[in-house]
C-alpha cells in the first residue's frame, strides 16, 4: 500500500486510512497508482502482473495487497516495504496473471523474500529508500515474464501504471478488477525536492485527479520497448510530495533498471535450483 498520510480524515474510515497510512511509514506498505485512484479497468492482458495479498490488522486492514512483476518464471519483483514491517502479515502467497484481485490467474507460495540491505522506510516528510525486494516463488510459472528496461526514458516518455490498489483517497475500496492508468515519466524537479533521482522516479499522471494508492505498492511502472511490447521500469513505492492525498500529487517508482545489478545477483546466488 502507501506510506503516506491522506490530508482530509472526515469519517471513521478515512480515520482507518490515516491509521494504515501511519503504519506504512514506519513499516508496512506504500503505493502510488489509482486501483489505482481515477484509474481504469485494464483493457489488455498483463501477464507478468502479481499481487501479493497481505493484512495489517492493527491499522484496521483486513483484506489488503500490494503488487508485483514476474521477472522470471520464479521471481517476482516487489517493494521492500510490502514484504517487510511491524504489523504486516503476509498470507503467504503470490497471484499472478490475473485480471481479478482474489480470483484467477496461477497461485503460488512465497519460498523466500529478499529485501535490499539499504531499505530504510520513510515517513511523512520523507521517500523510501532502495524500497525494493525480490519474492521466490516455491515453483516456476508458465507466466511470460516481463523484461526490465535497460534504462527508463527521459522524463516526457508515455508509462501505464498498473494495480489492485484502494480507488478513494479516504477509504480502502479494493477493485476485483485489475487497474490501469496512463502516465509520464517526469522530470525530477516535478517531485519534492529529495525525493525523486537516479533511483527513485518521478511519475506525473496525464488523467486528472488520478494516481496509485494504499494496495498499489510494489506494482509495475511500464514503458513500451522499441519492439513495442512492455518493458518495465518501476516499483509502486510512494506519493511524490508530502502531505498530498493520492491522486492530488506525483508518484515516486523505485527504478527497477537502477537495481538491475542487484537483481540479477539476489537471483543467481539465491536460485534454489
Amino acid at each position: 500500500m502507501f506510506s503516506f498520510k491522506p490530508l482530509h480524515r472526515r469519517t471513521a474510515r478515512a480515520a482507518a486510512v490515516g491509521a494504515l497510512a501511519a503504519a506504512t511509514c514506519a513499516t508496512v506498505m506504500a503505493g502510488s497508482a489509482g486501483a489505482i485512484v481515477n484509474g481504469s479497468d485494464s483493457t489488455e492482458r498483463y501477464p507478468f502482473m502479481a499481487s501479493i495479498p497481505m493484512s495489517a490488522p492493527t491499522a484496521g486492514v483486513l483484506d489488503g495487497n500490494c503488487g508485483a512483476s514476474l521477472i522470471d518464471e520464479q521471481w517476482v519483483l516487489t517493494a521492500a516495504h510490502c514484504v517487510q514491517g511491524e504489523g504486516l502479515e503476509l498470507e503467504g502467497i503470490v497471484r499472478l496473471g490475473s485480471e481479478h484481485r482474489t480470483s484467477g490467474g496461477t497461485v503460488r507460495k512465497i519460498d523466500q523474500a529478499f529485501v535490499h540491505p539499504g531499505y530504510v522506510n520513510g515517513d511523512n516528510k520523507a521517500p523510501n529508500k532502495d524500497d525494493i525486494a525480490l519474492v521466490r516463488l516455491d515453483r516456476p510459472v508458465a507466466g511470460k515474464p516481463i523484461k526490465i528496461a535497460k534504462q527508463p526514458g527521459n522524463p516526457g516518455t508515455p508509462t501505464r501504471l498498473l494495480g489492485f490498489g484502494t480507488t478513494s483517497d479516504t477509504e480502502f475500496a479494493f477493485p476485483d478488477r485489475l487497474q490501469e492508468l496512463n502516465t509520464r515519466r517526469g522530470a525530477e524537479s516535478e517531485c519534492a525536492p529529495g525525493y525523486a533521482g537516479r533511483t527513485r522516479l518521478c511519475t506525473i499522471t496525464t488523467v486528472p485527479g488520478a494516481m496509485a494508492c494504499f494496495g498499489d505498492s510494489g506494482g509495475p511502472q511500464v514503458q513500451k520497448g522499441r519492439n513495442g511490447r512492455w518493458e518495465l521500469i518501476g516499483v509502486t513505492s510512494g506519493p511524490g510530495a508530502p502531505d498530498v492525498p493520492c491522486s492530488q500529487g506525483p508518484g515516486l517508482y523505485t527504478s527497477a533498471p537502477a537495481y538491475a545489478g542487484w537483481i540479477e545477483k539476489t537471483m543467481k546466488t539465491n536460485s534454489g535450483r
